[in-house]
């Protein structure tokens, strides 16, 4: 269990760097460029601690997964851009390769 509250803050750090990054606008701003290097650095430490218990591949499918989508709904949120239909179904694709690879990993 303590397995999956690391990759729950390594989704939140992963996707705060993203955020971050968006704002430093190729890095060229310090205060957010600082911190997207910081939460990245968070995540990573995040990911290897799940890493210890989950077999990677599974890690690194669910944490891209849930990553990806936590991103596009804060891009949204904050940024107005919205994704079109096509992007939509993807999106409910992804979701559904976690739930299946939750659901149906035997580890």
């Amino acid at each position: 269990m303590i397995a999956y509250m690391y990759l729950f803050f390594a989704v939140i750090f992963g996707t705060a760097s993203n955020l971050f990054a968006k704002s430093a606008e190729g890095f060229s701003k310090l205060t957010p460029s600082i911190f997207s290097i910081i939460t990245i650095i968070l995540c990573m430490y995040c990911l290897s601690q799940v890493m210890k218990s989950i077999p990677v591949g599974i890690t690194y499918a669910i944490f891209a997964g849930l990553c990806i989508v936590a991103t596009v709904l804060i891009g949204i949120i904050k940024f107005n851009q919205i994704p079109n239909i096509y992007s939509f179904v993807g999106l409910a694709m992804i979701v559904s390769g976690v739930i299946i690879v939750n659901l149906l990993d035997k580890n």
